[in-house]
C-alpha cells in the first residue's frame, strides 16, 4: 500500500511518536509511506531522520482549502491508496483532499475528548474507519459522540521492546544527574503543558519532601509551561528536590535508573510512558484516566489514584518506595502484560486490517 499520513502538531510527544514509529514499520513490511506535516512541525525533522518521505503545506486552520487542493492533488499524482489524519487541523485538510480525490480515509483518534459529531462538523462523517487509541477512547466516542461502534477500532498504541532499552547503567545515569544510590528517583517524562499536570505532581512531591528528603523528581521534558512550573517549584521550596532535565533521548536509561514512575495527567488515551515504563519493569504511579487502566490493573500491575488528588497520588508513591520488592513485582506484572499485547507488531498487525477493511469497502 502507499499511505499517506498527515500532522498539524508542532509538538514532539507520544502522538507524534506513535507516528513515525508506526510509519517506520509499516515501511518494513514493504509499504510506502508519505508524511504531510507543516514546515514548522517537529514531527518533520524526525520523521526524515526516519528514513520517511516528507513534505509540507501550510495547514493554516481547519477551512485551509489550498491546503486541501493540493493534498488532493498529491494524492492522485502518487497515486495514494489511503489517507491517514491524526489532528484536528489536519483532520478537516486532510478530510476534504481524501474526498476530492476519491481516497479512502482514516483518521486516527490520539485524546481522550469527545469529539461533536453533528452536520456542521461534517469531517467526522468522512473516515471510513476512526482508529481509537484504546478502549476507553473508542468507549467516548461511540456511548458519548454517537460514532457507529463498527466504524471506530481500539489499537493501542505497540512498543518496539527490541530497542526501546537502556545503554548506561543505573549508576552512571544517577551519577549524571548528581544523585546518589540512596536517593529515591520519581520519574515524569512528558511534554510540560497543562493536561499533563505537572503542577499537581510538585504538590505531589512537597507533601513527601518533609519525610523523605532523598525524595527527587525528575522532570524529563520540556513545553509551554516548563518556566510556570519551575516557578512553582521554587515557591514550594523544591529547588533541591526537583530536576528538569528538559527534552531527553535516553528515557530507557532514565527509566532503570529510576524507582518509580509518576503520571499526573486530567486526559490521557494509553500512555505511551507507562507502556515503556512497564516494558522495562518500572514501577507505576498514575491518575486514574482515559485508557490508563487497560495498562494498570491496581495494585497488581500498578497503582492508580484519582485525578486532581494529590494526597492519594502521595499515599501511593509513599507505598510503592516504602515497599520496593513488592513495587517491582507490580511492575514484574505490568511487564508481562504489555509485553503480551502492547508490541509493535500487534500494533501493526491491527493497522494493516483496518486499511485493508477500508480499502476493500472503497473496491
Amino acid at each position: 500500500m502507499r499511505i499517506l499520513h498527515t500532522e498539524w502538531s508542532d509538538g514532539w510527544g507520544g502522538q507524534e511518536r506513535r507516528i513515525v514509529s508506526e510509519m517506520r514499520g509499516m515501511q518494513t513490511r514493504g509499504h510506502e509511506l508519505i508524511l504531510v506535516t507543516r514546515p514548522e512541525a517537529q514531527i518533520r525533522e524526525k520523521a526524515e531522520a526516519a528514513g520517511i518521505e516528507t513534505l509540507t503545506l501550510p495547514f493554516r486552520n481547519a477551512a485551509d482549502m489550498l491546503s486541501s487542493f493540493r493534498l488532493a492533488r498529491l494524492a492522485r499524482r502518487r497515486h495514494v491508496d489511503l489517507i491517514n489524519t491524526h489532528s484536528g487541523v489536519d483532520s478537516w485538510v486532510g478530510g476534504l483532499a481524501a474526498r476530492l480525490s476519491a481516497t479512502p480515509l482514516v483518521r486516527t483518534r490520539h485524546l481522550n475528548i469527545p469529539l461533536k459529531r453533528r452536520p456542521s462538523n461534517f469531517v467526522h462523517y468522512l473516515p471510513a474507519r476512526i482508529i481509537a487509541c484504546g478502549d476507553a477512547v473508542r468507549a467516548r466516542l461511540v456511548d458519548e459522540c454517537g460514532f457507529p461502534a463498527s466504524q471506530v477500532v481500539s489499537i493501542p498504541t505497540g512498543i518496539d521492546f527490541s530497542t526501546f532499552k537502556p545503554v548506561r547503567g543505573r549508576t552512571a545515569v544517577r551519577t549524571q544527574e548528581n544523585c546518589g544510590e540512596s536517593d529515591e528517583i520519581v520519574l515524569m517524562v512528558g511534554v510540560i503543558r497543562g493536561v499533563k499536570r505537572h503542577l499537581l505532581a510538585l504538590d505531589v512531591i512537597a507533601r513527601l519532601v518533609p519525610e523523605r528528603p532523598r525524595l527527587r523528581l525528575w522532570i524529563a521534558g520540556d513545553g509551554p509551561m516548563r518556566a510556570e512550573v519551575e516557578a512553582r517549584a521554587r515557591q514550594l521550596r523544591l529547588e533541591d528536590s526537583v530536576h528538569f532535565l528538559g527534552h531527553r533521548e535516553d528515557i530507557p536509561d532514565l527509566m532503570q535508573a529510576a524507582d518509580a514512575l509518576l503520571l499526573t495527567s486530567r486526559s490521557e488515551g494509553v500512555p505511551q510512558v507507562i507502556t515503556q515504563a512497564l516494558g522495562l519493569g518500572l514501577p507505576v504511579v498514575s491518575t486514574r484516566v482515559g485508557s490508563v487502566s487497560e495498562l494498570i490493573d491496581h495494585e497488581r500491575t500498578g497503582l492508580l489514584a484519582p485525578p486532581e488528588d494529590a494526597d492519594a497520588l502521595a499515599h501511593a508513591l509513599a507505598r510503592l518506595l516504602d515497599d520496593l520488592a513488592w513495587a517491582r513485582q507490580l511492575a514484574a506484572n505490568g511487564q508481562a502484560h504489555v509485553r503480551a499485547h502492547y508490541s509493535l507488531e500487534a500494533m501493526l498487525d491491527a493497522t494493516e486490517k483496518v486499511y485493508a477493511q477500508a480499502l476493500e469497502e472503497k473496491s
